[in-house]
């Protein structure tokens, strides 16, 4: 009996090792003959690791072969095989050691999608890092530092608002690329020229691939693939000129504050080829360091950053300001245009102009006779009161538009601001914002109702009596939505809704220069490989020609040139053993500040092949603050002694 029992429990266990046995046989057979392949990969990556070798972006010089930009190696830590069990120790003591906060780190590691690829922690590491690593060396496991090329500024911060700067890849960005070969990692081009020629700039990375032991430590080499560099840009952009406009820009609103004016401590200058739209310089003060956007940031640089009043990260080139007086040469074109004025007609200036209310010249006492030139050359507000008052919005706002003043330009950089032009769509467009719902709701059937009745008329007199009905039915709702006398009034100076940037006013003037062909600005000649071959070439385009007679843009220049000629032009002083100048002052008034300080001009007079255009925020009078920086822009292109620079000490 109890040998029965024996003998069937031993048949019940020999079943059980029997299964349990058959079940590890098939399962070694499936492993060895069907999952082969599979893990012998793994065991191949968990032996040899293919190390990514960092391509050197594209360099950047400009358009007589200075170098703007370059490439320096730095030091950068990265994490291998993050996959090992103790990474929250080795993240723990790494953060600890590079300032930053471990779970930053942890998110760089989940965000790695191959495991067998390093995570780049951080870039731009100082060799008393490098040195606590590599003593911690035996604490650390996968922890490896790697020399990558990291952007090079030779002439410090000049260039930063054009160029932009290079930071690792974000996530969105990487989202938008995934199917460009871009990894957590990568450097990649924010802003300026960087971003928008980011496909051109970036090269081809290399890779090492290496044998490792179980501690993922290397044991030797088996083979290197070089990286392919980045195209390079060869720019229109010329050094000295730029450089000069960065420099003067500071000593402008040095100037502007020890004259009283506290808030001037930014601006922007432009220059161009009137005969292309190439540009010469675009400077935008204050600038940034963008060595400093490459590596981590620490809370001071981040706050002088992006939290500074100052706000140095924008290109001030690109955005719109009020164009003062340098916006009168639009009001005298459309006037010499429209008929109802010519050149030799006079207006008696006694220092103001009374409709309704008091318009206030600059100068007090006024400028007595003046006609079209001399208005230019003095800058007389109440002739240009009169003037614009007498032909209309219409042919203004018109004027403006021929010259690509209500739009952008197109160039390459990213963040232009399209300008404001005055007429009563805009006024409209400008008070929308403090309606309500219902009377927002009726202005805007009225405007597209009355819009689409201008549209299919020719006549005239029913476009006037259209108008009219247009501006009742907006006065009944608001008095500010319809365009009043005094709304043209201040436009036709410069104020009102005028809004253009320095790139905007350099444009416009380059098309008076060069018979009223306006061209597209561009930055970028050519993008050549590093074999020396052209990838791309950008040409001149033009963007439209203004319908203007030869004869009313030769008046019109002949007042800019009066500008700078003496006894009272008001750019007079200025430019002096330069060739012949056309210039404009300006001095925009701004609610709750002084006012900004502007200055256009071109050169030479008599052929002309640059324009330029320089603003500077709250800083007084235009000929007094924005006039020097395009002197020495202009000697700096000529070839001539820099007013504005500190002479050297004679021997």
């Amino acid at each position: 009996m109890e040998r029965n029992f024996i003998e069937r429990k031993m048949r019940t266990y020999l079943i059980i090792v029997s299964i349990f046995f058959s079940i590890l046989v098939f399962r070694l057979a499936y492993l060895q003959l069907l999952q082969n392949d599979k893990f012998s990969t793994l065991a191949r990556e968990n032996r040899i690791r293919l190390v990514t070798i960092t391509a050197p972006r594209g360099e950047v010089f400009d358009r007589n072969g200075v170098k703007l930009v370059g490439n320096q190696p730095v030091y950068t830590v990265s994490l291998v095989n993050p996959g090992r069990k103790n990474i929250d120790d080795v993240v723990e003591k790494l953060a600890a050691i590079l300032g930053e906060d471990p779970g930053e780190i942890q998110q760089k590691i989940d965000q790695q999608k191959r495991s067998y690829e390093p995570v780049k922690i951080a870039t731009m590491i100082p060799l008393d890092i490098v040195t606590r690593i590599e003593e911690q060396r035996m604490e650390l496991p996968g922890v490896e530092i790697y020399v990558e090329p990291l952007r090079e500024y030779p002439n410090g911060n000049l260039l930063t608002h054009v160029m932009g700067y290079v930071r690792q890849i974000n996530e969105e960005q990487l989202a938008a690329n995934k199917d460009k070969g871009y990894k957590m990692g990568d450097p990649y081009g924010q802003t300026g020229l960087e971003n928008t020629y980011e496909q051109y700039l970036r090269g081809q990375d290399g890779g090492r691939q290496m044998e490792v032991d179980s501690l993922a430590r290397p044991v030797r080499d088996l083979g290197i693939k070089e990286p392919v560099p980045g195209n390079n840009l060869l720019l229109t952009i010329d050094y000295k000129v730029q450089k000069v406009a960065e420099e003067a820009l500071a000593r402008a609103s040095q100037q502007a504050i020890k004259e009283g004016y506290g808030e001037a401590r930014a601006g922007a200058a432009v220059a161009l080829d009137v005969h292309s739209g190439q540009v010469l310089a675009l400077a935008s003060y204050p600038s940034y360091d963008p060595v400093k956007l490459a590596g981590v940031l620490s809370q001071k640089d981040y706050n002088d950053l992006f939290n500074s009043p100052l706000k140095p990260m924008l290109n001030r080139a690109l955005l719109p300001y009020a164009p003062g007086s340098t916006f009168k040469m639009i009001v005298a074109l459309a006037a010499l245009e429209s008929g109802l004025v010519k050149a030799g007609d006079t207006i008696s200036d006694p220092g103001y102009f009374f409709l309704g209310r008091t318009f206030m010249d600059w100068k007090p006492g006024g400028h007595g006779q003046v006609d079209l030139i001399r208005a230019l050359k003095v800058s007389c507000d109440t002739y240009f009161y009169q003037v614009g008052l007498k032909i209309g919005i219409d042919h203004i706002a018109g004027m403006a538009r021929q010259f690509g003043l209500d739009k952008i330009t197109g160039i390459e950089l990213p963040g232009e601001d399209a300008g404001v032009v005055p007429d009563r769509d805009t006024k409209i467009e400008q008070r929308l914002y403090y309606l309500d719902e219902k009377s927002l709701a009726k202005v805007k059937e009225i405007n597209q109702r009355y819009n689409d009745l201008l549209s299919r008329t020719t006549d005239e007199n029913e476009r006037k009596s259209l108008l009219s009905k247009k501006s009742d039915e907006l006065r009944e709702i608001e008095w500010e939505l319809d365009w009043h006398d005094y709304d043209t009034i201040i436009s036709s100076i410069g104020q009102g809704d005028n809004h253009y940037s320095a790139l905007q006013l350099a444009n416009y003037i380059a098309a008076i220069a060069n018979g009223g062909t306006l061209y597209k600005p561009y930055i970028v000649q050519k993008v050549v490989d590093f074999n020396g071959r052209i990838i791309k070439e950008n040409k001149p385009v033009v963007l439209g020609q203004v319908n203007v007679s030869p004869q009313n843009l030769a008046i019109v220049r002949q007042g800019m040139y009066e500008v700078t000629q003496p006894p009272d032009g008001t750019a007079y002083g200025f430019f002096t053993g330069f060739p012949p100048v056309a210039a404009k002052t300006g001095t925009a008034e701004v609610d709750d500040h002084e006012p900004h300080a502007l200055f256009v001009c071109y050169a030479p007079y008599d052929n002309p092949d640059i324009a330029i255009a320089s603003v500077l925020e709250y800083a007084g009078h235009g000929g007094t603050i924005a006039g020097p920086v395009a002197e020495d822009m202009l000697a700096a292109h000529l070839g001539l002694p820099v007013p504005g620079e500190p002479q050297k000490n004679q021997p």
